[in-house]
């Protein structure tokens, strides 16, 4: 069968695809501009913007699933509308050409960050999928808000007719990791000594490689309709510098800075971010992640879906021993590839 894949040049997506076409499957992507995450593959590329109905009516054409990963991810707000825009219109948009091309099953991969995970009462307790979605109101951070009203908009297009289970990662790590991500820019950092501090707060952070056989147990024997946890482990920042030393053998920041004290740096963040041309590792947002106290429940996905977690440490090595492989770690490389926790 053709499976369609939007956001293909992404983490998730760079994984996802190459999983795809490991099982014999004709893969067809729609990707606006950066294809490096795609070099070399055999895959259908069809160039256009989620947004774009007309590119989502040829994405979708003759495709029996889809997955859909295109994504604006923000920490910063949404000064350019680009974060509504792609994750609730762009939504829209491939749920409706979707419905139009009798899709048999799409795979929407939305987010943690869909549950209002900063309500009152939320410190200390398990988030399922029953968890309350954040509000549409300005109150609450621009990139949650889109993530919560875009599962809205597909449950309008599923009420329609649409076949479609939606899957929520937490924090993304692991291997082929072109851009690289947030967390890979931390990992690149702690490398090469370059992060000034660690912050003192912990999130649930999970390996690319389960999110994605969580997507495909997701098509295969998900059920219509359904939301799915695809969560990891809780890590404390100061044990992820640990964990990191005891692969590379290269020492963390010995400053572990509290939350309120890293707020007072944000502004120096967003200067070092604008002059390296990039969005800053630390906002008011990201540091609002953090500080939160939720824990995540995936036993639901578990139990239907037969989902696991690798163990953290093992993400972490894999990380490290695929930056080397790709040239990212420079001169200094790894002592060895066997390198163990």
């Amino acid at each position: 069968m053709t499976v369609l894949v939007t956001g293909a040049a992404g983490h998730i997506g760079a994984n996802l695809v190459r999983t795809l076409l490991s099982r014999g499957e004709r893969v067809r992507v729609l990707v606006r501009n950066s294809q490096r995450a795609l070099a070399g593959l055999d895959v259908e590329r069809i160039t256009g913007d989620v947004r774009d109905p007309d590119a989502a009516r040829r994405a979708t054409a003759g495709v029996e699933v889809v997955y859909h990963l295109a994504a604006q991810i923000s920490i910063s707000g949404d000064p350019r509308g680009l974060v509504r825009a792609v994750n609730v219109d762009g939504v829209r948009s491939i749920a409706e050409a979707a419905l139009a091309a009798g899709v048999r099953r799409l795979v929407h991969c939305s987010s943690v960050h869909a549950f209002d995970l900063y309500r009152e009462g939320t410190g200390d307790v398990e988030v399922d999928e029953r968890w309350p979605r954040v509000p549409d109101e300005p109150s609450h951070f621009a990139y949650d808000r889109s993530k919560a009203a875009g599962e809205r908009a597909l449950r309008e297009v599923m009420g329609r007719g649409l076949d479609a289970v939606i899957v929520h990662p937490s924090g993304v790590i692991g291997p082929y990791d072109f851009g690289p991500s947030r967390m890979g820019r931390m990992f690149l950092q702690l490398y090469r000594r370059s992060l000034p501090s660690l912050i003192d707060g912990a999130f649930d952070f999970v390996d690319v490689r389960d999110v994605v056989a969580g997507m495909l147990a997701a098509q295969a024997r998900g059920e219509s309709g359904e939301n799915y946890l695809l969560t990891g482990h809780t890590v404390h920042v100061r044990d992820i510098g640990t964990i990191a030393e005891a692969i590379t053998g290269v020492k963390p920041p010995r400053l572990v800075a509290p939350i309120w004290f890293a707020r007072l740096g944000v502004p120096l963040f967003g200067v070092a971010g604008a002059v390296m041309r990039q969005e800053p590792l630390y906002t008011h947002e990201s540091l609002s992640v953090l500080a939160t106290r939720a824990r995540f429940d995936h036993g639901k996905a578990a139990r239907a879906l037969g989902y696991t977690v690798r163990p953290f440490p093992d993400s972490v090595r894999d990380i490290y021993e695929w930056f080397d492989a790709a040239g990212m770690l420079g001169k200094r490389r790894l002592a060895s590839s066997e390198t163990r926790i």
